[in-house]
């Protein structure tokens, strides 16, 4: 027997419809003048999952247009606050205690109410100011329950969704991950930790404390920091504190955690950047981004380089449809070009950011996650800064920070990784010519390529050019083999004999008999012609 729809279902089909997004659903539905404004009220009218995935989508330029995100940034959180009873049946069965045996005192009115949680303040036994975060009763269900529901949506719709989004099912994945992640309050107390240990020798830089015994994953209780938003400027000098100072610390935090932790805060706007006794604190940690040592290496070297940046690029993106690299090559041209005519002062992030998300959308590539999250918080950061110091050049800070000749573990990755990506830009495109080559071949023996010239001995054409196809197989691996022994050996790759690595004195030895082998056979080559 067929499944009915749920309720939730129906609700879900008709508010769209309502919106002018009916044609999805119904191909006989002439599709109604639709805007990314209807898609907002959509969203808003469906409630907290909606509200969440829109805020979600906001802050993913690499999968929706400019205009859209505008419009997404507009979402409310309008999440009707929680009778705190049910809110305190979840503390109870969450950490098998109760309020009163954990807080000589807890206010009951929320001082913040989100669509995943509730925020109030608190003092422990002990003593110590906190703050309680608890999630709404079954949230995670719901959303999991509406996230499988527009899935499901999207399937019977799929072709027919003209918004312009790379790939709607694969943007909900996304969304469902990111949602899981804010969800899990123990993955985010263990973001604090690490934040707080990378930065505990950072003076300016602070995140509260966690308070374990009462945690799990769905209450999370921290200190409580009393500190101003550092968009109070006003509050700021009445403390006696230099607006321009903590611009400058805050991007140079920011430079500190990506490109030398890999670490960084996710979602930095003003309302989770505290100013407290001569510190920025940094709170709420559902959102972070994190960059492999991988990834560090690859932003260092594709800052400057057009070919660089364009090989970084196509090297981390996922393909999504035919790529050609001449057109991303143009399109990374003229960004330079135009960037490169420009002030520093004039250049701004989120514009750039804009830029590369045309490009990847109009050449079928997607970034890595990591990287969305990335430009997302510079996107946010350089709004921060701006409103605090206008005058102050962030690309230009950025810059200094990278060739900075005291950030020297930058500096080896940058030539260890020039080392690295120029061998694999040569082999790769090295190891095309062989491959284009038998395909020519193919062709001529198939008797499929057509040539304006008669060509007599084919035979002894393709065995030739067998012969040359090998040999430069033979240079190509030749290539590698020094090119990687000089990495190897640079890096002191253990075991060594008197200090050289032993793995790369191996790799040139191997190197240089290949290169015997090729000069010798090229040499009967050239005997046997004269013969002839």
């Amino acid at each position: 027997m067929k499944e009915k729809p749920s309720s939730r279902f129906r609700e879900i089909i008709m508010v769209f419809a309502k919106y002018g997004f009916g044609y999805i659903f119904d191909r006989k539905d002439e599709e109604q003048k639709k805007s990314p404004a209807n898609l907002r009220k959509a969203f808003e009218d469906l409630g907290p999952t909606f509200i969440k995935i829109g805020q979600i989508l906001s802050t993913r330029p690499d999968l929706l247009p400019k205009e859209y995100i505008d419009e997404l940034v507009k979402l409310q959180d309008l999440a009707i606050v929680e009778n705190f009873d049910d809110m305190k049946l979840v503390f109870e069965k969450s950490l098998n205690t109760t309020i009163d045996e954990s807080f000589q005192y807890l206010n009951r009115a929320p001082i913040a109410s989100a669509s995943i949680a509730q925020v109030y303040e608190g003092i422990l036994k002990d003593g110590r100011e906190v703050v309680l975060k608890i999630q709404r009763p079954k949230i995670y269900e719901k959303i999991i329950k509406d996230i499988a529901i527009l899935m499901k949506i999207l399937k019977i719709a799929e072709g027919r969704i003209n918004i312009p989004i790379i790939d709607p099912i694969e943007a909900l994945e996304e969304i469902k991950f990111t949602t899981i992640q804010e969800l899990d309050f123990i993955s985010e107390a263990g973001n604090i930790e690490k934040f707080s240990e990378l930065n505990k020798n950072t003076a300016p830089i602070y995140a509260p404390y966690v308070v374990r015994e009462l945690l799990s994953d769905k209450v999370l209780v921290l200190e409580n920091i009393d500190g101003i938003k550092i968009n109070d400027i006003k509050e700021l000098e009445q403390n006696g504190y230099d607006i321009n100072d903590i611009a400058d610390k805050l991007t140079l935090a920011f430079c500190k955690h990506i490109f030398e932790d890999g670490f960084f805060h996710g979602d930095p706007h003003p309302g989770n950047l505290l100013i407290s006794e001569g510190k920025i604190c940094f709170i709420d940690f559902g959102i972070v981004g994190q960059l492999s040592d991988n990834m560090k290496k690859w932003l260092n070297i594709a800052t400057h380089d057009k070919e660089k940046l364009v090989n970084c690029i196509l090297a981390i993106a996922i393909k999504k449809g035919k790529v050609n690299k001449v057109d991303i090559y143009d399109s990374v041209s003229y960004i330079f070009d135009v960037y490169l005519e420009t002030s520093i002062k004039n250049i701004k992030i989120s514009e750039l950011v804009q830029e590369i998300w045309n490009i990847t959308r109009e050449n079928n590539i997607q970034l890595p996650r990591e990287l969305v999250s990335l430009t997302r918080s510079l996107i946010l950061l350089e709004g921060v800064i701006a409103y605090l110091d206008p005058d102050l050049e962030i690309v230009n800070v950025i810059a200094n920070f990278m060739k900075s000749n005291n950030r020297t573990t930058i500096l080896r990755c940058l030539e260890k990784e020039e080392l690295i990506i120029s061998l694999y830009c040569f082999t790769r495109d090295s190891m095309k010519i062989p491959t284009k080559t038998v395909e020519v071949l193919n062709k001529l023996s198939d008797g499929k390529l057509t040539l304006d010239i008669r060509i007599n001995e084919i035979d002894e054409i393709i065995k030739q050019a067998n012969k040359m196809v090998n040999r430069l197989t033979e240079g190509v691996v030749i290539a590698a083999l020094i090119l990687s022994s000089s990495l190897i050996i640079s890096n002191d790759v253990k075991p060594l004999y008197r200090g050289i690595s032993i793995i790369g004195i191996g790799g040139y030895a191997i190197a240089f008999m290949l290169a015997i082998k090729v000069l010798i056979s090229m040499s009967r080559a050239n005997e046997c012609r004269k013969k002839k």
